[in-house]
């Protein structure tokens, strides 16, 4: 399912589906300390019910199912539904997955304690789904927005790989991400009140191969209106310019964690 959002790589559109099996594979790279903080901040733990928004292949429901949560998650394309249930099913869990955009879901009043958007709720009209997510929320619920990127001005090997991105797809607006302070939020509004701001660095070790698949199957190369063609042009640049640097690395990363309260006041 293609997407096209002006403020992102000059309007052209993606479709993470089409780069699903190297997501499925090279995309589920969040470390211990990220699921830990979310525990510490009571975010899917046992006896709660999260819906996971944009989960693509389930990398979230899956990596915190451990710690007793029921979990609901969709995402817009069904190529990433359907990874993330031959995932879901090859570990013996039982997660709800629906095929859906965001903006379409429709639940029930106070059906979730949780509901979180990782890596993706730059992507959602605030407008339509932030009322819908505090409908959908129970009293007191949380809604936590969930980010990670390398830190490209600390990170030779990213800024080499960014490089190669934007000579094939120059309209890639995805280089180039560093630490940033977390604002509260103008749509909150009447909807919601911040509870925690968290921002911190954590390092994620990677091979030549994996970091290759992790890149391969971001927004501006696997996702995006390149042709197969110039992937694979691409890909052979990309692997040659790994094979200067060392066989496991860590890339330097940056976490957010914006967590809301449910306002009870309308």
């Amino acid at each position: 399912m293609e997407i096209r959002i002006k403020s992102f790589d000059n309007g052209n559109p993606w479709d993470f589906g089409k780069t699903s099996a190297d997501y499925a594979k090279y995309r589920d790279i969040y470390p211990k300390a990220f699921y830990d903080k979310l525990i510490e901040l009571n975010i899917g733990t046992k006896g709660q019910s999260v819906l996971d928004l944009g989960t693509g292949t389930g990398v979230l429901p899956r990596n915190m199912y451990q710690y007793g949560a029921k979990w609901t998650a969709s995402d817009i394309s069904e190529n990433q539904i359907k990874y993330a249930k031959e995932l879901t099913s090859k570990a013996g869990q039982k997660i709800d997955y629906i095929v859906s955009a965001t903006e379409e879901l429709d639940f029930s009043a106070e059906s979730f304690d949780v509901v979180t958007a990782c890596q993706c709720f730059m992507y959602f009209d605030t407008n339509i789904i932030v009322p819908k997510i505090h409908k959908w929320l129970k009293k007191d619920g949380h809604l936590a927005i969930l980010f990670m990127s390398w830190v490209t001005s600390e990170s030779p090997i990213a800024q080499g790989s960014e490089k190669l991105v934007l000579k094939y797809n120059p309209d890639w607006n995805g280089a180039n991400m560093n630490r940033h302070e977390l604002k509260d939020p103008d749509w909150a509004g009447e909807y919601f009140t911040v509870a925690n701001k968290i921002g911190f660095d954590v390092p994620v070790t990677f091979t030549r191969e994996s970091w290759n698949g992790r890149i391969k199957a971001c927004r501006g190369i696997g996702a995006s209106k390149l042709t197969p063609e110039q992937i694979s042009e691409w890909e052979k640049e990309h692997v040659a310019y790994l094979q200067t640097q060392p066989e496991v690395f860590d890339i330097l990363h940056y976490v957010t964690i914006l967590d809301l309260t449910k306002l009870s006041n309308i």
